[in-house]
């Protein structure tokens, strides 16, 4: 049984006492529906694990999409301080190193849309290369995977798959700087060579949606939102190039827990101060992997451009298909922030977590200085997804940061077993009318809707709490899955 105690009707605070070690209190986003569940989750003790790493500043947090994950739960931030011996983890950002969403929004209508649907779908599910271990149209040599390291969408863009407008619409404007390319094994840079432009498999997915609620229209018309109005959203990440890089360093950052006298209770947390030449390796070769997820995710959005253009015989631009914005919802980061009334620079890990910064923040785009920064946050396949604004309360408490979707109540192989012998794409279909293409059926079943938490439940916690603020409401039309 967790000791947890309540602080308000959406925070939840596990004490420093709960385990002899830990360095901070842990605190939980969730209303009293979502708790019981995640409590019956390892999750929670992963919290409590987290507040153990060195250097880690004021909470050990997490959001109500949380669920086990591998070291940091799924739905885990946690920020700490190089000038404290702080330290950076591979497991606080995810084998899947900047896995994040991209929302386009355009100038057609739900009617616009539906006598074309099926022709979209099917055209987007030939098109755009998905799968386990897909590979796409778009190949490139060793230098140009290294130009992707180093210049992220940037690259893209100047290969014309994309404008620069999409830039300013990304997050970091598609590129961190410091990456290394000498930081990335042979073994990566064979992994992500033909994998540019390509969706993946599990729960990455392209879906096309129609906005069906606002909330708030005066942000939604800066967003370029409006009821009715057909979006799409893009949700993939660096592919098997990232999945290499976190396991090669994971690898060795398990000796460094001797070397530099680490005591966590768990390997998954394996770490290295942020100075060290290990910490310092990670990240530059990190930075590699975030900037090759920001290019992918822009030439996945190039190839959605084209077959658009094909099907309505307009150019994207007549369509307009412009990017509301692109988030990452797995990274580490060096930001500025407040604690304790004094101006610090930290590492903020975000795992399964979305940056969430507020109205006049210097990082976000001009268009969105009154509206604090786009949040995207995808449901299952067939529920709801919502955009959410960043706000003041976000920078307060959690870092800049909020819930990056409906997070999983199920494991992938308890999906499969309970959903076995079921045909989940004609039951969506013949409930809903969605139309879902998946590469393989057992995507479909680890991806059942019920394998997946409440997302208006988890949306209305960080909602309630003023850590990030409703704006509008998707439903899908039409997906598909690797």
């Amino acid at each position: 049984m967790y000791k947890i105690e309540k602080i308000d009707n959406y925070r939840w605070k596990i004490p420093t006492s709960y385990k002899q070690g830990m360095k901070v209190p842990g605190v939980i986003y969730a209303s009293e529906c979502l708790l019981p569940e995640i409590l019956k989750d390892k999750a929670p003790e992963q919290v409590a694990n987290v507040a153990f790493l060195p250097g880690i500043v004021k909470y050990s947090l997490a959001m109500p999409d949380i669920h086990w994950g591998y070291g940091f739960s799924i739905g885990g931030v946690a920020a700490t301080d190089p000038k404290e011996n702080g330290v950076i983890s591979p497991g606080g950002v995810g084998y899947d190193i900047n896995c994040g969403v991209r929302l386009l929004r355009s100038d057609l209508t739900a009617q616009d849309i539906k006598p074309k649907l099926q022709n979209l779908i099917n055209s987007l599910f030939s098109n755009v290369p998905c799968g386990v271990g897909s590979s796409g149209d778009i190949r490139v040599s060793d230098k140009e995977e290294t130009e992707i390291f180093l210049k992220g969408a940037g690259w893209a863009v100047k290969k014309g798959y994309g404008v620069k407008e999409d830039l300013e619409y990304t997050e970091n404007k598609g590129c961190m700087e410091g990456a290394d390319p000498d930081k990335v094994s042979d073994r990566a840079y064979e992994r992500g060579r033909k994998q540019s432009g390509t969706l993946g498999s599990g729960n990455h997915f392209l879906e096309i949606q129609v906005v069906d609620e606002v909330y708030d229209d005066k942000i939604a018309n800066i967003f370029g939102l409006f009821k009715g109005q057909a979006t799409v959203m893009i949700h993939s990440g660096s592919r098997g190039l990232g999945y290499q890089v976190c396991d090669d360093y994971v690898k060795g950052m398990v000796r460094c827990l001797g070397k530099y006298n680490i005591n966590v209770p768990d390997r998954q947390l394996a770490c290295a101060p942020l100075d060290s030449p290990e910490g310092k390796a990670y990240f530059s070769a990190m930075k590699c992997a975030a900037n090759y997820a920001w290019s992918n995710r822009q030439c996945l959005m190039y190839l959605a451009r084209e077959i658009f253009e094909k099907v309505f015989s307009k150019s994207w631009s007549d369509l307009g298909l412009h990017l509301v914005y692109d988030v990452a919802h797995n990274i580490a980061k060096m930001e500025r922030h407040i604690v304790d009334g004094k101006e610090k620079t930290l590492c903020v890990h975000r795992k399964g977590a979305t940056r969430a910064f507020p109205p006049h923040h210097p990082d976000i785009p001009e268009r969105y200085k009154e509206t604090g920064q786009p949040v995207i946050i995808p449901g299952d396949m067939g529920s709801f997804s919502y955009i959410l604004a960043g706000t003041k309360g976000s920078m307060q408490e959690t870092f800049g940061s909020t819930c990056h979707g409906a997070g999983r109540r199920m494991s992938r192989s308890a999906a499969i077993r309970k959903c076995s012998g079921r045909r989940i794409d004609k039951e969506l279909f013949d409930r809903s009318g969605i139309i879902v293409r998946a590469k393989g059926r057992s995507t479909l079943a680890e991806e059942a809707p019920e394998a997946y938490k409440d997302v208006e439940a988890v949306v209305d916690v960080v909602h309630q709490a003023g850590i990030s603020k409703k704006i509008a409401r998707m439903k899908p039309l039409g997906v598909i899955k690797g």
